[in-house]
């Protein structure tokens, strides 16, 4: 009897634990205080894992898959899913693949929950986009998973979005708002509050959905893992899982991810390789903008940005937001400058505002809101070493109107007539524009699609434009209505404007 016993308890799965790193989802067998993978300090957590028992390794002549020759291989052009919504077909390409795993990251409250909502309420609205629908009266069959909220709480969310019993679905241009009218989905939109992968894919039989929403993927855990809800191994093997299920089954998921305090999705990396496309929903809170960039997308471009606007009403997408960026602006103030910069392949015009002033303590402060600060160092580094200007005893601030955030290295430019506009208190004409990056000897080098940038820039009603002079030689302003000045270095543009 006690050999038996011994014999039973040799069997038994055996609990093992490891260490991961909550950054980059490296395994060790022993706690590390520093990661080898990534090089972050004290980022590993233990984690137990349960030993898969009577694992049946594959043997001789069990393979279900051969290699093929590359021309031999087949398929068929399956229409993407269009969403409804203009701007997140545009970052996905022209809509939403089937058997596509997509991940959606973003602060809290920057809204993710309301945009996929809003998604699915247009999609359960109308005919179902991809063709012979599983729902009974033709539309679209959507099941809403979330783990963080219940079903109450998102009923009460879709009847504040829907107003009076309607779906508002439309886009911003200028100061008209024209919208869509859907009405309210009752039956084709299923929602469930639910966090274990098990019951969430009995719940998935039951309703047997075109449109699969998780939110979020770091709220769901799968008891085949001692370890809880958001560790790495849980998100690595939910994430997994999902993904098996959109592949097999050719039904789109769409996943909600949290992000760290440095602006990363949480979860290992390891998440987003397994997903098709990354989407990051980004924007200051404070402001009523926000920008969808597409960061990883297997089938369409990374460069494609959706402009979104949150309204009482939800969020209304933005075809042209140059337009409600220079609306507002004070004609008569210095130290303001407007750059002609590029979102993905989209031009975007953007109000540079700049204070420079003497400073109170000893050491002078550097703030910069939109921009990056190191950038902003080195060319005001610049422009004192070119232009003459003491710039190193004196405050500067710098922000970039209407809460976005830009990286393009057109920028430049503009942030450097700012702030000499700032410093000599001298305004620069409104209808003046700028695109070029600056370089360390203070030379203005010509920047990408500049053409396109100064037929936007002719098209809002601009005068003038300084670029490069090596990006002047390639286009004729006079096509457009604006005249282009080409310049060769900072001190040339500081005389054109301030002499």
């Amino acid at each position: 009897m006690p050999r038996r016993k011994k014999q039973i308890y040799s069997r038994m799965a055996k609990a093992k634990t490891y260490y991961f790193c909550r950054e980059c989802g490296y395994q060790s067998a022993s706690w590390l205080g520093r990661c080898p993978e990534c090089g972050k300090f004290g980022t590993f957590d233990e984690e137990v894992l349960k030993a898969e028992s009577g694992k049946r390794k594959a043997e001789k002549g069990d393979m279900q898959s051969a290699p093929r020759r590359l021309q031999e291989v087949t398929y068929s052009q399956t229409p993407r899913l269009a969403t409804g919504c203009g701007e997140l077909d545009r970052v996905l390409g022209g809509g939403i693949v089937p058997g596509s795993l997509l991940l959606l990251g973003g602060e809290p409250g920057i809204g993710k929950s309301t945009l996929l909502l809003q998604t699915a309420m247009s999609l359960t609205s109308g005919p179902s986009p991809m063709g012979e629908g599983r729902a009974e009266n033709g539309r679209l069959r959507l099941l809403y998973v979330s783990g963080e909220e219940s079903e109450e709480q998102i009923k009460m969310r879709a009847d504040r979005l829907v107003g009076s019993g309607e779906c508002v679905v439309g886009s911003s241009r200028g100061q008209e708002l024209p919208t869509t009218h859907y009405p309210l989905p009752t039956q084709d939109l299923y929602v469930v509050t639910e966090t274990v992968m098990g019951r969430i894919f009995e719940h998935v039989d039951a309703v047997r959905p075109e449109l699969l929403i998780v939110d979020s993927i770091q709220t769901v855990s799968t008891d085949e893992l001692d370890s809880p809800a958001g560790s790495v191994s849980q998100i690595r093997q939910c994430t997994s899982e999902l993904q098996h299920y959109a592949k097999t089954t050719g039904v789109p998921v769409l996943l909600i991810g949290h992000i760290t305090k440095d602006g990363t999705l949480a979860g290992p990396k390891v998440m987003e390789h397994i997903v098709d496309a990354v989407l990051q929903f980004e924007g200051d809170r404070n402001y009523g903008y926000r920008i969808l960039r597409s960061l990883k997308n297997r089938f369409g471009s990374t460069a494609e940005i959706g402009i979104f606007e949150m309204r009482e009403g939800g969020l209304r997408e933005v075809e042209n937001p140059s337009e409600f960026l220079l609306s507002r602006r004070d004609e008569t103030l210095s130290g303001s400058a407007v750059s002609a910069t590029l979102e993905g392949v989209r031009p975007l015009f953007v109000e540079v505002q700049s204070l420079v002033s003497s400073a109170v303590y000893g050491t002078p402060q550097r703030n910069a809101g939109g921009f990056d600060l190191r950038r902003m160092n080195m060319l005001l580094a610049v422009l004192e070493k070119r232009c003459g200007f003491k710039l190193g005893v004196k405050d500067v601030f710098l922000n970039l109107a209407g809460g976005l955030r830009v990286t393009d290295p057109a920028m430049d430019l503009a942030v450097a007539c700012a702030i000499l506009s700032s410093n000599v208190d001298i305004a620069i004409p409104p209808r003046y524009c700028f695109a070029a990056e600056m370089g360390l000897n203070g030379e203005l080098r010509p920047v990408s699609r500049v053409e396109q940038r100064i037929a936007e820039a002719g098209r809002l009603g601009f005068e003038r434009i300084y670029v490069s002079k090596h990006s002047s030689r390639e286009v004729d302003g006079r096509r457009h209505g604006i005249e282009v000045v080409g310049l060769g270095v900072i001190e040339e543009v500081f005389r054109s404007l301030f002499a």
